[in-house]
């Protein structure tokens, strides 16, 4: 057997390794979709309104992350949900685009999950969009939304 030489793990290496791989998939994941935060929504608070920050514009159309609260929803059978910065016990509907609080988001879910209490963390993954759109089954009018997402509780 010249040259030849066959690869050993001993029992440490073994272990080691197996408690890496679970902080691999994390780290995978986390590169799978860019984080975002509710500081970072929007660049300006002008007399035209709000302006979106340059890495919205960047992000748009890609899969985000984002953590927050989520708001109570309209009906429990709801397919979206408000996201929110901070815990709100009422749900944060606008009647107009100069209404829109800076720090909320519409999710649009790809299914239908069980929604949380509003004082419970979550992360939520979705196809982030920007600008003014009024959802045409409730007359909802959005200025940021995720779209296809997800979410669950940290």
């Amino acid at each position: 057997m010249s040259g030849d030489r066959i690869a050993t793990i001993d029992r440490r290496g073994f272990l080691a390794a197996a408690a890496a791989l679970p902080v691999m998939g994390i780290v995978t994941r986390a590169n799978a979709s860019d984080t975002l935060g509710f500081g970072e929504l929007y660049k300006s608070f002008g007399p035209l309104g709000l302006e979106f920050s340059d890495k919205v514009k960047q992000l748009s159309g890609k899969e985000v992350a984002i953590n927050g609260f989520m708001a109570p929803p309209l009906k429990a059978e709801a397919a979206f949900f408000v996201l929110t910065e901070i815990p709100m016990s009422l749900c944060p509907f606008c009647s107009s685009d100069a209404d829109w609080p800076d720090n909320i988001m519409v999710v649009y879910l790809s299914s239908k999950q069980t929604f949380v209490q509003y004082n419970a963390p979550i992360a939520v993954r979705g196809v982030l969009e920007f600008g003014s759109w009024t959802d045409p089954e409730t007359g909802f009018i959005s200025q940021l939304r995720l779209r296809n997402a997800s979410f669950r509780t940290v």
